[in-house]
This record gives C-alpha cells, structure tokens and sequence, in this order.
C-alpha cells in the first residue's frame, strides 16, 4: 500500500512539472482555459456539494499557474516523504484565491512537494468554492472589473486598521478542513504521521481558511500554523492556540501595515514568530526572483525543526 501511494506521489508531481513547463509561455497575467489534470491520488473527502453551485468544476491559467474553480468535491492529495525520510510530522496545505478558485501550483503541489522534500508528510486540501460563472468569458470579465479605490481617510491611512472585507460563510470550508484532518488521523499509521505534529499551512485565504480552523474548529487540534500573506486584523486567541509562523512583505495589499493577528498572538502568551518581508507582494508562492520573502520557507523548516515539531517526542 505504501508503495501504491509513493507511486501516485510521483504520477501526480510529474504532471504537475508538465502543466508547469507548458504553462511558461504564458506569464502575461491572461487567463487560459486549462483540461483538468486527473488527480489520480486526490482522495474524495465526502463533504456533500455546494448550494447552488451548477456550474462544473473547471481549470484554467494565469501567470503560468494552474488553477481550479468551482469547486464542488473536496479532495485532499497526499505528498508523502520518499521511504526512509519522513520525520512523522504533517502539514495540511490550503492553497489561496479568495474562496472563488485555488491556486493548485504555487501555493498547493509546489509547496506540498518541498515539505515531503524535507520529510515532512503533506497534503493538499482541495477545497470547496463558492460559485463563479461559467464561462470562462464571464469569470475573466467579473476578474477583471473595475474595482474602486478605498477612499481617502483615517481608516485606511497607514498603520489603521483597514475596514472589514464583506464576511463569506465558510462552513463548508471548515467542514473540508475538519475531514481532512480526520482523514490524516485515520490513516495516520498508513502514512507514517505522529498524530501530535498534525501542522496547517494556508496561503491568502487558505491562510484564512487556517486561522478559520484554529479559532473555530472543535475536533481540530493542530500542533502549529503557517498563515502566509493572510489577513493581518487582531483575533480572539484561544488558551491553547498552536504556535504560529505568520509571513507577509510590505507591498502586499493585505498588510496596509497591521500587526493585529500577530499582537494577538503576542498578548495571549502563545508563541509566534512573524517575518514581515521588504517585498514580495501577494501569491509569491515559494518564491518570486529577486525578492526578499524568497527565503520564507526556510525560514518556515528551520522554525519547525527549532520547535522540535520535526521530532518525534521520547516514547513515540
């Protein structure tokens, strides 16, 4: 069974590295319509379906990335460690694009790969959506409306806190979450995971979507959170919050210069580390050339390993 699971890892990855190499002829920032990869080791979470979703899932790309929309079958897709390399420890990956589509590459298969690449188990969480139209016509035309400057004023000035963004419902994203989770735990000794190291990293709403869960969620026990480049307002922080790892560089539109979430953390006693990078802007993923957050996920490794997260505790 092992074996089966490493093999898919590696069907999965290669065609991950052929949607890559196909997609560099266009980094121009158009959408293109995109045939959906077939996922061969996705694994159907069961979540039910979204309301009102009519609309089949669908894939396109942007910036040389795949990306999927209309999400209406949660998946999570296992990365695991080569034999003889895995350290127990696990992380759920939630990729970001503002709850309307994912951004499966940069912020999904890439990062789940460079975990396994270090050991550690990954598992990518596809999840549910709300919904887009259509067309791929339609979907480019709602990407690309006009969208109004925030008006001039104390609220939006640097250093302020920045009004609310409208609040999505998010249940059937916890509840993909929530059988993800179970689903490592279920099938931890199969996947060669410690039950205690369980991690979740999130990038923009997947970032979100991970905070979400750690304030929320009442069958979720995560041993550490990665939000990266996510929302940075303050929060309730519970008594037995996980450490966290926060990222964000300067000139991400979602920073406007907010400490809040970190203070947060920093006031209810629970460890955090933050790096807030010179530049990087929004989606870097692993990495953009020639920016200062290029080097966030080492940073990221060298965290989990200080933290002992990447070892197994005296009688496991």
């Amino acid at each position: 069974m092992t074996y089966n699971l490493i093999k898919f890892t590696k069907t999965s990855m290669l065609v991950a590295l052929l949607f890559f190499a196909a997609s560099a002829i266009a980094q121009d920032g158009t959408i293109y319509p995109l045939k959906a990869p077939a996922e061969p080791n996705a694994i159907k979470l069961g979540t039910g379906g979204v309301d009102g979703q009519k609309a089949p899932e669908t894939w396109f790309r942007q910036w040389g990335d795949p990306m999927a929309r209309n999400i209406s079958t949660a998946t999570l897709t296992p990365f695991l460690p080569k034999p003889g390399k895995a350290n127990g420890a696990a992380v759920i990956v939630a990729p970001g694009g503002g709850y309307r589509w994912l951004s499966m590459g940069n912020e999904g298969w890439e990062v789940a790969q460079a975990l396994a690449d270090q050991g550690i188990a990954a598992f990518v969480l596809k999840y549910r959506l709300h919904p887009t139209p259509e067309s791929l016509e339609e979907f480019t035309a709602w990407m690309n409306r006009p969208r109004p400057a925030p008006a001039a004023s104390a609220n939006n000035s640097p250093g302020a806190t920045p009004p609310s963004p409208p609040q999505l419902d998010l249940s059937d994203q916890l509840e993909d979450a929530e059988a993800a989770y179970a689903l490592i735990l279920k099938r931890a000794k199969e996947w060669g995971v410690d039950t205690d190291r369980i991690g979740m990293i999130g990038f923009s709403a997947g970032a979100g979507l991970t905070m979400h869960a750690t304030l929320n969620s009442k069958t979720m026990k995560l041993a550490f959170i990665g939000p990266i480049y996510g929302g940075m307002g303050p929060v309730e922080v519970p008594k037995n919050a996980p450490p966290m790892f926060n990222v964000i560089a300067t000139d991400d539109f979602l920073f406007r210069g907010q400490f809040g979430v970190v203070e947060s953390w920093y006031k209810a006693g629970r460890p955090v580390e933050f790096h807030l990078y010179q530049n990087g802007g929004h989606g870097f993923g692993l990495g953009n050339p020639d920016r200062t957050s290029n080097r966030w996920f080492d940073a990221f490794t060298h965290w989990l390993n200080v933290n002992k997260f990447l070892t197994a505790k005296t009688g496991k």
